[in-house]
């Protein structure tokens, strides 16, 4: 099920330069929901009901409470305001907006445990996603900024106080989620989503919005932790490396991944086993 919601993710998103006005109002709902139910149906396949649980009430609940302080007091992003095309709100907040801080908030967190930090690299993975998502949904109409006194350079319709408050939450959301323990899992399929998101945000900020300093900004940003996790000794395989066959020991040979292991040496274990006679 992960693995068919997140290719579905991604021909939701490929769809979405083709597309205008209420469909791709529509769209843009639909593919975070879609993309939420593959990174919570994958914590759920390999980190369990209770691990999925703390995930979701942390990313949920800071998610929906930090965009309802910033609506209703320009804390900590600056002041904006919400239109009426995301569907249907809570505390003045679409209720998709939650939904898109904890979808994208997991492959962030994997990905600064398997940089060891979680928290900063993380937090940083996850605010600079926004300096994608936000010019877009401004374009779409989405929101709104009040206020744009100084904006971050090459991306003129968005202050750069709404980085800064991305920097802050996304802390404050990777330091609770790093308390829940650490499970070893297959985790290609969160990673490969990180990565198709950095890769095509870049493309059609390029080739399809007209919006390079975008592209340039969010993709050099991204990469402050992709390019690392990319070259990092234990990085994400995306397709598993061949099995190589073990030598014959005993009669019996299994595939395993890795060397070869040498067979013992009979003259060896022979000795062994007569100095091991001789002290009994």
């Amino acid at each position: 099920m992960p693995l068919l919601l997140a290719g579905l993710t991604v021909l939701l998103q490929v769809g979405y330069p083709l597309v205008t006005g209420a469909p791709r109002d529509l769209l843009t709902v639909v593919t975070v929901l879609v993309f939420f139910l593959a990174t919570a149906s994958h914590a759920l396949v390999h980190r369990g009901p209770r691990w999925t649980a703390g995930y979701l009430a942390a990313t949920l609940g800071v998610g929906l409470l930090a965009e309802a302080a910033g609506v209703r007091t320009g804390l900590p992003f600056g002041d904006y305001a919400y239109a009426d095309s995301l569907g249907w709100q809570l505390l003045d907040v679409p209720v998709v907006v939650p939904l898109a801080w904890a979808m994208f908030a997991y492959p962030c967190l994997l990905a600064g445990q398997r940089l060891g930090h979680p928290v900063l690299a993380g937090a940083w993975a996850l605010a600079s996603w926004d300096l994608f998502l936000d010019p877009q949904m401004v374009a779409a109409g989405h929101w709104r900024w009040l206020d744009v006194q100084t904006s971050v350079p090459g991306i003129a319709d968005v202050p750069v106080s709404n980085f800064g408050g991305w920097v802050v939450v996304a802390l404050v959301l990777m330091a609770l989620l790093s308390r829940l323990p650490r499970v070893p899992a297959d985790d290609r399929l969160p990673f490969a989503l990180l990565l198709w998101t950095w890769g095509s945000s870049v493309l059609a900020n390029l080739a399809f919005f007209g919006r390079p300093g975008v592209a340039v900004v969010g993709g050099l940003a991204m990469a402050v932790v992709l390019v690392p996790l990319l070259r990092h000794p234990s990085r994400p395989h995306l397709f598993p490396r061949p099995l190589e066959p073990s030598p014959v020991i005993h009669g019996t040979s299994a595939p395993v991944r890795g060397p070869k292991t040498a067979p013992p040496v009979p003259w060896i274990t022979g000795r062994v086993a007569a100095v091991r006679g001789w002290r009994r």
